[in-house]
């Protein structure tokens, strides 16, 4: 159906299948029994009342449904520019399909949208239902249809790592895949969890966290040491077989045998203490405090299920909240709250069975899994986990005792965390009808852009941008830039701001276009977004040019140049226009600085054919005091908000937050600047030789000071290699 259908939601009622289970099946399985039948039987007399999108929407799935494999697998529904809509899976893939053609007993707008915008349909046959439902959940990650649920936030997890290939091992916080050597534990619900349990760890059982580099470099104790944090094995303040003991005994407390540690602890503190050796029992009883401090953070330590995930669900005000609770061995190591993207029609076995699918399609499933609703399909949920894990895993949902509590208490939790999400988008949008208030708007802002610049003196400059709206802060859509024009003058703050505009809403209409927003005339937009103008319409030799004139949807020329590591570069690859979902033009512009600012962004956007996006510029008041800020906007004299007006505070939030956020990648670039080495930028020159060139000379000016004789007599450099270096630095010099 395109965009501006309106058909009749009567009709729609008629003719429409149920609604749809996101990440599950449209239609149960019992109805799809004797839809086979009821497809080859329908010559579409309903048509006549369906809006034509509908109609031709529905003979598009027959067509499809007459070549459907009649087996386990996928199907995708997709829309006529290629995206896909909604993915399922089915124990029978044609008579699924046959039930969106059924004409009774069905209803669901949302369901007739989608049989109206299909335009194509995609199969992939499985040989089990189980695999279908393990691609499913994969295929619905990576192509995030509108109409199935979503999970949106799906960070890894963080987990504890004993490393097993030093003879001293480190403890560290690990994410990501599981390569290195030693023992996981996890995973813990957040980062911040796992720094303060590695903070106690470190007091306990005084095990290193520096890296083998550092270990292996050190001469003398480090302040860890000093502040009994850390034995020191580095140097020999403790042998490494006693060290191999602290580390055998965080391993038995990390695997929940916390009870035999902390005994034989005290005990160990008892005999220092009866061999009047007090500082020795001193160490022990901070080491037994250590270990108390974290089982009080734990809050809910079960004493029956040794591991287990926890899934609990709540619904309220069309919103949904899943509450997930990890416990290993004994322990709890933390929880997290989810608010997946789902029509709030569905009932939440549905939404509940389709989030676990995705859940853990890239993480590892425990033995356990515990949930608050019994699911329509939890047999061949378990059957997926077990094959996914390479191993039995149980789905329950408990009744009685200990389990029951746990999941109890998780689903307190849920409701609690929906509740605050409420009220907060409640005040949110309490905030947001006072910005339009007080700027003009015709409607309150969905999306809200806030840009400023950083740099010292010119040096390092960035740009910023955060992102606002109706949920708070949305933390993903931050984007930093790096200055690269070569003819501002250091310190340019106007010119940045021209800049960082005029690459975002170059990019932007590149990537999501919309009417009405193009060009003012003929213009080169360049690979990294460079808007350069063309006198006479032509310009040559500009590679990767692209031209085109008012009106018309700027092509993709092709991705930007990298960034460094650890910053990404106005690309908006998650960014969507559908209407219900964050959009991607933001409906508000606010500008860290005065007129001057203001203006470089005006003349930006308006180079490029953007003039309806309300810009505001937020000067500092006198005195750089907050709360006496003055607002610029075009067309408008200078002017103040009440001191006690909300939006005036919810605005210097929106600035302070977009302060923070340049400063802070400021830093991290000059920090990188500050560490930079010469001999990084050798090609050939790995960790190993640039160790060896160091260890020998010293420093990386004495390796460029050094004739090619005495580069070939370091350790592990051969005459090829220091041949290269030589010449890296005897060009760059000479």
């Amino acid at each position: 159906m395109g965009r501006d259908d309106k058909p009749n939601e009567e009709a729609e009622a008629q003719l429409v299948p149920g609604e749809l289970r996101a990440g599950a099946s449209v239609a149960s399985d019992a109805g799809a029994d004797e839809a086979d039948d009821v497809a080859s039987s329908v010559d579409f007399d309903f048509a006549e009342k369906a809006p034509a999108s509908l109609r031709a929407g529905a003979l598009i799935i027959r067509d499809f449904w007459q070549t459907a494999p009649n087996s386990p697998g996928v199907y995708r529904m997709i829309d006529a520019d290629g995206d896909v809509l909604y993915v399922g899976k089915a124990r029978h893939i044609k008579k699924r399909i046959a039930s969106y053609l059924k004409g009774i007993g069905h209803g669901g707008n949302r369901t007739a949208r989608m049989i109206a915008e299909t335009a194509a349909m995609e199969f992939v046959v499985t040989q089990t239902e189980t695999e279908a439902l393990l691609l499913e959940a994969n295929l619905i990650k990576q192509l995030r249809p509108r109409y199935n649920v979503l999970l949106r936030d799906d960070k890894s997890f963080p987990y504890i790592l004993l490393t097993g290939d030093h003879p001293a091992p480190q403890l560290v916080k690990h994410r990501g895949a599981r390569n290195r050597k030693g023992d996981y534990y996890g995973p813990f619900a957040s980062a911040g969890a796992v720094t303060r349990t590695v903070n106690a760890l470190q007091r306990a059982f005084l095990l290193r966290t520096c890296t083998d580099s550092y270990y292996e470099n050190r001469t003398r104790p480090c302040l860890l040491y000093q502040i009994k944090r850390c034995s020191a094995p580095c140097t020999g303040e403790i042998g490494l077989d006693d060290y191999a003991g602290l580390v055998a005994e965080a391993r038995a407390f990390l695997s929940g045998r916390s009870t035999a540690v902390k005994k034989s602890l005290a005990e160990e503190m008892q005999h220092a203490s009866e061999a009047l050796e007090f500082e020795r029992a001193a160490r022990y009883r901070d080491r037994l405090a250590a270990l108390s401090a974290i089982q009080a953070t734990q809050d809910v330590n079960p004493q029956s299920v040794e591991e287990a995930d926890v899934f609990a669900i709540d619904l309220q005000a069309g919103q949904f909240c899943v509450q997930v609770f990890f416990f290993r061995n004994y322990q709890n190591w933390g929880n997290r709250a989810y608010f997946p993207k789902a029509d709030a029609r569905l009932a939440p076995d549905e939404v509940l069975s389709s989030f676990i699918a995705q859940f853990y399609d890239d993480k590892p499933c425990p033995r356990l899994v515990l949930l608050s609703h019994d699911l329509p399909e939890q047999d061949l949920l378990a059957d997926a986990l077990s094959t996914q894990r390479g191993g039995r895993v149980e789905v329950a949902t408990p009744r009685r005792g200990e389990k029951r509590d746990l999941v109890d208490h998780a689903l307190k939790n849920a409701r609690e965390a929906l509740a605050r999400r409420l009220a907060d988008s409640a005040s949110q949008e309490k905030l947001l009808a006072g910005l339009a208030a007080a700027f003009g708007l015709a409607a309150p802002p969905r999306r809200i852009e806030v840009y400023d610049n950083s740099h010292i003196m010119g040096t390092n400059a960035v740009g910023a941008m955060i992102v606002a709206g109706r949920q708070g802060f949305m933390k993903t859509h931050y984007r930093t830039f790096n200055i690269r024009s070569e003819d501002l003058t250091p310190g340019d703050d106007f010119g940045m701001m021209r800049e960082v505009l005029s690459r975002r809403f170059a990019r932007l209409l590149k990537e999501t276009p919309r009417d009405g927003a193009g060009p003012s005339a003929a213009i080169v937009i360049t690979p990294d977004d460079r808007v350069l103008p063309l006198p006479g319409g032509e310009r040559d030799g500009v590679r990767g040019d692209t031209l085109f004139n008012h009106g018309a949807r700027p092509p993709h020329v092709g991705e930007p140049e990298g960034m460094p590591e650890g910053e990404v570069d106005g690309a908006f690859e998650d960014d969507v226009t559908d209407d219900d979902s964050f959009p991607a033009w933001p409906d508000l512009v606010l500008i860290d600085g005065g007129r001057g600012q203001l203006e470089a962004a005006r003349v930006a956007l308006a180079d490029i054919g953007v003039t309806d996006v309300p810009l505001v510029g937020v000067a500092k008041g006198a005195d750089r005091d907050a709360g006496r800020e003055t607002f610029v906007m075009a067309g408008r004299t200078p002017f103040k908000l009440a001191p006690r007006d909300p939006a005036l505070y919810f605005i210097q939030r929106l600035r302070d937050e977009a302060h923070r956020f340049a400063i802070g990648t400021h830093r991290a670039k000059r920090k990188r600047a500050f560490t930079k080495n010469p001999l990084d930028e050798i090609t050939g020159i790995g960790p190993s030789r640039k160790r060896s060139l160091l260890l020998h000379f010293g420093t990386a000016k004495a390796v460029s000071r050094a004739s090619l004789e005495d580069l070939q007599r370091a350790p592990g450099i051969n005459a090829a290699t220091a041949r290269i270096v030589y010449e890296f630095f005897h060009e760059n010099q000479g």
